[in-house]
């Protein structure tokens, strides 16, 4: 039927007039309200479709679950992108703010041997006390302490090394509740990214200094021999180091390594290797290794410093050499 109004706005009656059946008492009143028009039948291929994205986003939610859980295990190193952010918003991209974040992660290392001794720095991976350094730190050591940024003191062995990428893995004894850094994606570094660099130069721990990355896979050739590291740190030339066919910091021996490094102008001096090079969001892009100085060997611990070419290996390399140094290589 067809409703129409008058201009006033008052209904009009189509009935009006018209003679109506009369009404039953006894017959049930008519419904308040009309019911619901019927769902319109949803065509097949949609409910199918339907159904498929569940199963798909269901697929999708377990496996992420299930990568966070392998990500948080006691035996396993927090990793992310390096666009995961560790700092708190409020200090975001600040110095200040990466030191604060990542600075209890960072560890001084003295290792003793019959060569002398050595100061270094390491990353911890683990909140049960596995760091990792550089091997010429701990190479031959007899004796290894470390110290975590809030004083405390543990005896530490070597659970792995890998002269050739020269990295090492130790553990704390009788360590928990350490705060375990979180380790970025080198392939993601590019000339120009800021970074801060965190060690213990000349003994010197907690020591925060800042810069950029200056080059990408640069040559880098360090000593595999026991001894030279230990050696080189007695005698307070920092560690041999050779570049362009030169050597720094001493002679680096027969038995030498290269591999490709980060370059970066943030300082590094003596006791900074094994150290982190974090990105600004709070993520280890890479491990401190070597400096470039011009200083000799005859030269003394005072002409050896900064001059703006540090090196470290990039993080994506220690991860790929994780498991072998957990399973204790000593190569």
């Amino acid at each position: 039927m067809t409703e129409s109004f008058h201009r006033s706005g008052e209904y009009e009656n189509p009935y009006e007039g018209q003679q109506q059946a009369p009404v039953n008492p006894e017959w049930p009143p008519p419904p308040a309200y009309a019911p619901a028009p019927a769902p319109k039948k949803r065509n097949r291929g949609t409910v199918a479709l339907l159904a498929a994205v569940a199963i798909v986003a269901a697929a999708i939610g377990g496996g992420t679950a299930y990568g966070i859980q392998e990500l948080t295990g006691n035996d396993t190193v927090a990793s992310s992108s390096t666009s995961t952010n560790v700092v708190p918003s409020s200090q975001k991209g600040t110095v200040a703010g990466v030191a604060k974040a990542v600075s209890p992660s960072i560890v001084e290392i003295s290792a003793n041997s019959n060569a002398g001794s050595s100061t270094g720095s390491g990353v911890i991976i683990t909140s049960d006390g596995e760091i990792i350094t550089n091997n010429h730190v701990v190479s031959g050591a007899s004796q290894i302490k470390v110290t975590t940024s809030d004083g405390q003191s543990y005896s530490a062995k070597v659970v792995g090394t890998d002269s050739k990428k020269d990295l090492a893995l130790i553990k704390l004894e009788n360590a928990s509740g350490l705060r375990a850094a979180t380790f970025g994606d080198s392939s993601g570094v590019q000339v120009g990214d800021q970074v801060v660099a965190i060690g213990s130069p000349e003994g010197l721990s907690g020591t925060v200094t800042s810069g950029i990355i200056s080059a990408l896979d640069r040559d880098v050739t360090v000593p595999t021999e026991q001894d030279q590291g230990q050696q080189q740190f007695q005698q307070g030339d920092g560690w041999p180091f050779e570049f362009g066919g030169r050597q720094f910091n001493g002679d680096t021996g027969s038995d030498t390594t290269t591999y490709k490094a980060l370059q970066t102008d943030a300082s590094l001096n003596p006791g900074n290797s094994g150290g982190a090079l974090i990105d600004m969001n709070g993520n280890i892009i890479g491990i401190n290794s070597a400096m470039y100085s011009p200083a000799g060997a005859a030269s003394s611990s005072s002409d050896a410093g900064s001059v703006g070419l540090g090196f470290a290996i990039p993080i994506n390399t220690v991860k790929a050499d994780l498991a072998k140094l957990r399973a204790g290589s000593t190569d």
